[in-house]
């Protein structure tokens, strides 16, 4: 391939627009056809090269983890040949193993020995055995939850067949990998860190730990049980984020993603997700420090959302766990006790979590999501015949909870979990509290303004920085001075900042008074306005004959033939043409 020296000279006709288009970040996720379509349940094959890959994967699960054997991977009639299998998981790999049932956890690596190898498009396939989820659509609804408001993997169900026979029903869930993180956040080279602790639960291997962020001292051998290192480096950094959460929390910010944080809370708390770090156990998440500085914490293993099988609960009596404590917040536990016990960030949470009932709680749109999806899966989930509950709790789990007073454990019910829940957070005095109007905002190269009313103050949150990030405050004025045009009408006014700046202007409104908080768009800062970026470029192009290879955008992510913002489009030559494209 042959680079060549070119210039672009790029004729801007700056023309903006005076109103300002949202940011969506659901363009990320898959279109149907993908290796996560949700329309349809498709059978995925695996046939060992071993005949006795059960008994390899099972010794090496407890003994060398990291083995992986030979295989063949089939989907849609295409296959690939050498492909790594290992199986995975913890209580849903201990539980059935113990009970010799073979439907274990799979982790599939279409990379492992064949560079390069996909499977549409993706190298690692993740397959959770829903062991204890009778209604096999808790992780696929949950995940369809949290993408509203935070980057999070993809799920879907997938029928799994090995050496010819039906395993039974997965869930296809997307791994939290170097894929994971530059289709989210446009480079995949920061540290990364799966929040877990070492121990299993079955075997003798077992280790101890906890992630809670605590500071284990400058020894990054104290956090190894803790944290598992995802990246190639690491270590020092995660020190530094938990040494300025325990010893530097004003500063918390300038490392920590602390919206992303409150908004993982509040998704958590809502759907009573408590396998989480603000509710019973503290692990299922990850963190990632982007381009930017900032440590993201990213959602993971959702399948204990709505109660889920908390082991050990008495389920003839779920109301504790209805009533949970939204503010949930253990001195043991630095990261929710300094964010939940700040007044400024407990109100920005609060805001949240009425975002989250309004949305999901107070919506018909789960339960329409899951009756479509049970009806696409009914069955394959019959004819599974490796499943640890029948097909009445499939059905009778979405409404209400399981309870086995056998072995004295329940499942909470998706619906019912949802209900009692949103009655009790409706009435919780703190989430009651009535916070402002925002109605409608403008935006001009000049001005922004938003109508607000029953505010003490409005503030425009706006960051020029190309990682949608470190919005900073501007104070909106309604005061007939500081371009404000009238006094008093309710009309809050502050200058548009950043003006001239390459990715335009991007920024919400947060608006609060002595009790609660309002933003405009609610999901901010995850959803935003942008103003600013030019809708039209004229390119004089060097060398016009060459071949297209592949289309990105500003940050490296590839996209199809349209995305909004900056293009690059990149060609066989080693030249690249970057044009600007708008909503």
């Amino acid at each position: 391939m042959r680079l060549f020296s070119y210039v672009f000279i790029f004729f801007s006709l700056a023309i903006h627009a005076n109103a300002q288009t949202l940011h969506n970040p659901q363009e990320l996720y898959d279109l149907p056809g993908g290796l996560y379509e949700k329309d349809s349940i498709r059978a995925l094959y695996v046939d060992f090269v071993d005949p006795n890959y059960h008994e390899i994967l099972v010794d090496a699960f407890f003994n060398d983890p990291s083995l992986r054997i030979d295989a063949t991977v089939t989907l849609n009639g295409m296959s690939y040949d050498s492909v790594g299998v290992r199986y995975k998981g913890n209580s849903t790999f201990c539980l059935p193993n113990d009970q010799l049932n073979p439907k274990v956890p799979f982790n599939i690596d279409m990379n492992y020995w064949v560079s390069g190898q996909k499977l549409l498009d993706y190298k690692k396939i993740k397959l959770a055995n829903a062991w204890l989820d009778p209604t096999f659509v808790k992780e696929f609804s949950a995940a369809k939850v949290y993408r509203k408001y935070l980057p999070t993997p993809e799920v879907n169900l997938m029928e799994l067949h090995v050496q010819g026979d039906y395993l039974g029903m997965y869930v296809n869930t997307e791994s939290v990998n170097k894929q994971f993180l530059q289709k989210h956040f446009g480079e995949k080279d920061g540290a990364l860190f799966k929040c877990d602790p070492a121990q299993v639960f079955c075997g003798e291997n077992s280790g101890s730990g906890e992630p809670t962020l605590a500071w284990l001292g400058s020894d990054s051998a104290a956090y190894y049980n803790s944290y598992q290192r995802k990246s190639e480096h690491g270590w020092d950094e995660l020190m530094e984020l938990t040494n300025t959460l325990n010893f530097d929390f004003e500063n918390l910010d300038e490392i920590l993603n602390i919206d992303r944080v409150l908004w993982a809370f509040a998704v958590n708390t809502v759907i009573l997700n408590l396998d989480t770090y603000n509710g019973f156990f503290v692990h299922n998440y990850y963190l990632y420090r982007t381009a930017d500085g900032l440590f993201q914490m990213i959602p993971w293993d959702l399948s204990e959302s709505y109660v889920g099988a908390l082991l050990g609960w008495d389920f003839s009596d779920p109301t504790p766990l209805y009533e949970f404590d939204p503010y949930f917040a253990l001195v043991e536990r630095p990261l929710a006790n300094l964010l939940l016990n700040d007044p400024n960030y407990r109100k920005q949470y609060t805001a949240h979590v009425r975002t989250v009932m309004e949305e999901i709680l107070q919506s018909d749109e789960l339960e329409t999501l899951i009756e479509s999806q049970q009806a696409l899966a009914y069955n394959s989930v019959e004819a599974d015949e490796n499943k640890l509950f029948n097909m009445n709790s499939f059905a009778s789990n979405v409404d209400a909870p399981y309870f086995s007073s056998d072995i004295f454990w329940g499942i909470g019910g998706i619906l019912e979990s949802n209900i009692e829940r949103e009655a009790f957070l409706s009435s919780h005095p703190e989430i009651a509290n009535i916070p402002p109007s925002i109605y409608e905002v403008i935006s001009s190269d000049d001005y922004i303004t938003a109508e607000v009313t029953g505010a003490d103050e409005v503030v425009l949150m706006a960051t020029a920085s190309e990682f949608n990030s470190k919005f900073q405050s501007f104070i909106m004025h309604d005061d007939g001075l500081n371009g404000d045009q009238n006094a008093n009408d309710g009309i809050y006014t502050a200058d548009t900042p950043f003006q001239g700046n390459e990715f335009g202007v991007k920024f919400y409104i947060k608006a609060q008074n002595a009790d609660a908080v309002m933003l405009s768009p609610e999901r901010a800062e995850y959803e935003f306005y942008k103003h600013g970026v030019p809708t039209n470029m004229i390119e004089l192009e060097i060398n016009p004959d060459r071949q297209l290879v592949k289309i990105t955008d500003i940050q490296g992510r590839e996209v199809g033939d349209h995305h909004d913002g900056f293009l690059l489009y990149i060609y066989d030559d080693g030249s690249v043409e970057r044009k600007v494209v708008v909503d």
